[in-house]
């Protein structure tokens, strides 16, 4: 029988590596339970499970307990992440006094990090914050047919620009998120996308993160996913876009996958995931290209995989099709 979820606890809590003024420093990322994402609760978008991370009725108290649960665990980091299932401006997920104590709390930090939908973010609120806050927006594309129709995102790219120039102009930082390969578009479709919209929001950005799909539980993508429909990018595909963008882009670029080298995530051959994906983390600290360069006799697969998605006009998981027709006798 599955545990019932506290609501005065932390979702979740760990350490990794992050830069600070381009000196890799070690971080805290926290994730809180919260009454869950605005946005979620009117469909959300197509790819995004993060609302199994909310509950109901999460009070101020419990909130409150969460915090004192994070400083439990915090061990002079001099960077720590508070993100939520949905905005950590949104004050019905985090109230002001709770933001405010968090702030507080965390003075000492060099650099801290929360995420917000752009609707959150006004010249209000920014005067209120702390310059040591990098503010993360989930932008995913600048194609606006993409963001419709493909996530279902609820704002435009003009949202998230304005929100990044607002926080830009008040001294704090600014971190883009984008999403490789969502639901509808071909695998070098997907890549051009990512190319053209980071190189859009390079404007404002002070670090840009390329996050490749990753099949979440209880989404639309994992419908499709199931169905065959859908594939998450190949690492190779992650790597052309940060070799594309590398040496054109003013940002920090990056890219920390979830569920990368499994079949939910992006994912390569198998053989030469581990290797791949440990380049990418390389690249993401030294933004040295040459720490992009690794070989497998599957990149001939992906190309092939690329030049056979566009012949046929589909986005569907063409090898889980294949595979599928043999078993069929097809």
């Amino acid at each position: 029988m599955k545990a019932k979820r506290s609501p005065s606890q932390l979702e979740a809590c760990w350490k990794e590596k992050d830069l600070i003024n381009g000196k890799i420093a070690d971080a805290m990322v926290v994730i809180m339970r919260t009454n869950g994402c605005c946005w979620a609760k009117t469909g959300g978008c197509t790819m995004c499970g993060y609302r199994q991370a909310s509950l109901r009725d999460v009070t101020e108290d419990d909130l409150n307990r969460q915090v004192d649960e994070a400083l439990s665990k915090y061990k002079g980091e001099p960077f720590v992440k508070f993100y939520t299932s949905g905005s950590f401006l949104d004050v019905n997920e985090i109230p002001v006094s709770i933001r405010e104590r968090i702030f507080r709390e965390f003075s000492v930090c060099e650099r801290i990090l929360v995420e917000s939908r752009p609707e959150f973010i006004t010249e209000e609120v920014v005067s209120t914050l702390p310059k040591t806050l990098t503010i993360a927006l989930g932008l995913e594309s600048s194609d606006p047919d993409i963001l419709k129709i493909s996530i279902n995102k609820g704002f435009t790219f003009e949202d998230s620009r304005n929100a990044g120039i607002m926080i830009k102009d008040a001294g704090l930082k600014v971190r883009t998120y984008l999403i490789l390969k969502p639901p509808f578009l071909a695998e070098s479709a997907a890549i051009e996308d990512t190319v053209r919209s980071a190189m859009s929001a390079d404007e404002f950005s002070d670090e840009i993160s390329i996050n490749p799909l990753n099949v979440q539980r209880g989404t639309y993508a994992e419908h499709l996913w199931r169905a065959g429909d859908l594939r998450p990018p190949w690492i190779w595909s992650l790597t052309e876009v940060l070799r594309r963008l590398s040496g054109n882009a003013k940002a920090r670029l990056m890219s920390s996958p979830s569920g990368g080298g499994t079949q939910r995530g992006v994912h390569n051959c198998g053989e030469c995931d581990v290797k791949a994906l440990e380049a990418i983390e390389r690249f993401s600290f030294s933004q040295d290209v040459n720490d992009l360069n690794v070989e497998c006799k599957c990149m001939d697969s992906w190309q092939i995989y690329l030049d056979s998605e566009r012949i046929l006009g589909s986005a569907s998981d063409l090898d889980r099709r294949f595979e599928n027709d043999l078993a069929l006798g097809k």
